[in-house]
């Protein structure tokens, strides 16, 4: 894909997103010429919109994000209702993460990882190198000292990296991000959340044809009952969509 392809974009309760047809051309576009772009990438779900709504904060983190793409069956939803000729499909950030992190062992690309356990991100870090062959110029785990932040961001500086994965949740990671962005913007910045734990086998993840059908969240569920809170959260966007209020 050129790098001055347009691409589209769509705008659901006030966020602007990318809109791809599948991963492959968005992860072109994102390795145009064998280099990577800068900025903030970030996925947007429902929970995420609803939160963006009743934070200010995270609203201003997602609003400075340069690429937000749909990582929730209801946001695909939305948006093919609200723009009835939109081609675009769910990208799930675990899978982007591998797509983009084995386009980065292909062509040599630095790569810093910071998040989770450091049992998980040692192991993250070994399958990346036997899988991909993976040029990991860093790692950090997640559980610093805040107070260690600005020697956290001069390591990813003076690294090098230009595939910075941050997995701390949200809007944790995505306040690393920024902030990391602002002493050093040479770089691609992804949240993941607890996607490393899903690499490495510690959480598992719902057969493809529960993915397939968009019953992901519900897998997750059955697993984690005590998600049912966070579940019924939803409710209230899941009116958003009936309505059309997008």
């Amino acid at each position: 894909m050129n790098a001055s392809v347009t691409v589209p974009h769509y705008q659901i309760r006030g966020i602007t997103l990318s809109g791809f047809s599948d991963m492959v051309p968005f992860v072109d576009y994102l390795n145009y010429d064998g280099k990577l772009k800068t900025g903030m990438l970030v996925a947007i779900n429902a929970e995420k919109v609803l939160t963006a709504e009743a934070d200010a904060a995270v609203a201003e983190l997602i609003a400075a994000a340069e690429y937000k793409y749909a990582d929730g069956v209801s946001i695909v939803r939305s948006i093919r209702k609200k723009y009835p000729q939109a081609d675009v499909s769910r990208i799930a950030g675990s899978d982007l993460w591998e797509a983009l992190i084995e386009r980065a062992g292909h062509e040599g690309t630095p790569v810093f990882l910071i998040g989770g356990r450091e049992s998980v991100l040692a192991q993250t870090q070994d399958q990346l190198r036997r899988r991909w062959s993976v040029n990991i110029v860093g790692a950090q785990d997640g559980f610093f000292n805040p107070a260690d932040r600005d020697a956290l961001f001069a390591r990813i500086q003076a690294s090098g990296a230009k595939l910075v994965t941050v997995a701390m949740g949200s809007p944790r990671q995505e306040i690393l991000m920024r902030d990391c962005k602002a002493v050093y913007p040479d770089a691609l910045y992804m949240g993941l959340g607890g996607t490393y734990d899903v690499f490495t086998g510690h959480v598992k993840r719902a057969p493809k044809i529960w993915q397939k059908m968009g019953l992901e969240w519900l897998y997750r569920l059955l697993l984690q009952p005590s998600r049912l809170k966070r579940q019924l959260r939803l409710l209230k966007y899941l009116k958003y969509h009936w309505r059309g209020d997008l």
